[in-house]
């Protein structure tokens, strides 16, 4: 192929690139595709290669935009043409969206109902890559005073220990806790040691009068609330 074939081929392409990204400025994603926005993401790390093609095999792969979005950089690269690199556009918008996501949840959140704990939830934790063991501390109308990451690992009783959960309560005079953690696999079916740690922090709880709402097992989709299937 000649040097002027290159050059028009990589021209057709910018003048493509470019008219997606006027279109946008126009009129922000108005009558765009659902392909054509992953396409425009994945322009922002792939300065000289068509991505139509790429973007519409992750279309089909994830079943639409939302579950494009939602995927790891690794799950990204299972896609022919995808990598490391071209994929930095949607790992933008992820982190973007996260960071808007923890600033525009309101200073006094109501924790009352079990929707409301699992959109925070979803919110702080359902992308997190590794198990995190967290405590909310809520005051005698449900709204949370604060939230504390007690661990970071595979969840077990030799890494949730029961004074770490509740040193926090008593200095910041909670009524209640919901302790949760996140599966990154998805899957949120408690484990034995899930089981376990929570029996052992709810029995101390009755001891201490501090009581355990709720355990639940986060992921980005889904949710399992102990006391919803009355374990607790």
């Amino acid at each position: 192929m000649s040097h002027n074939s290159i050059s028009k081929i990589e021209h057709r392409g910018a003048g493509h690139r470019k008219r997606l990204r006027d279109q946008f400025l126009q009129s922000s994603l108005v009558g765009f595709r659902d392909y054509e926005i992953v396409e425009l993401l994945l322009t922002l790390g792939t300065p000289r290669r068509d991505c139509k093609s790429m973007a519409k095999e992750a279309i089909k792969k994830f079943k639409g935009l939302r579950g494009v979005l939602d995927a790891t950089i690794e799950e990204l690269q299972r896609i022919k043409g995808i990598g490391p690199a071209n994929g930095f556009g949607i790992k933008l918008f992820q982190a973007v969206e996260e960071r808007l996501a923890r600033e525009q949840i309101p200073e006094k959140i109501n924790l009352r109902s079990l929707d409301a704990i699992v959109n925070y939830l979803q919110k702080v934790l359902g992308r997190e890559k590794k198990e995190h063991f967290t405590a909310l501390y809520l005051d005698t109308h449900s709204h949370l005073i604060e939230k504390r990451t007690i661990s970071i690992g595979t969840l077990s009783a030799s890494l949730v220990h029961p004074r770490e959960v509740f040193e926090p309560a008593v200095t910041l005079h909670a009524a209640s806790i919901i302790i949760a953690h996140n599966h990154p696999s998805g899957i949120v079916e408690p484990s034995g040691d899930d089981r376990a740690v929570t029996k052992n922090l709810v029995e101390t709880g009755k001891i201490l009068e501090i009581m355990v709402k709720d355990h639940i097992i986060i992921s980005k989709t889904e949710h399992f609330s102990f006391s919803q299937q009355l374990l607790i």
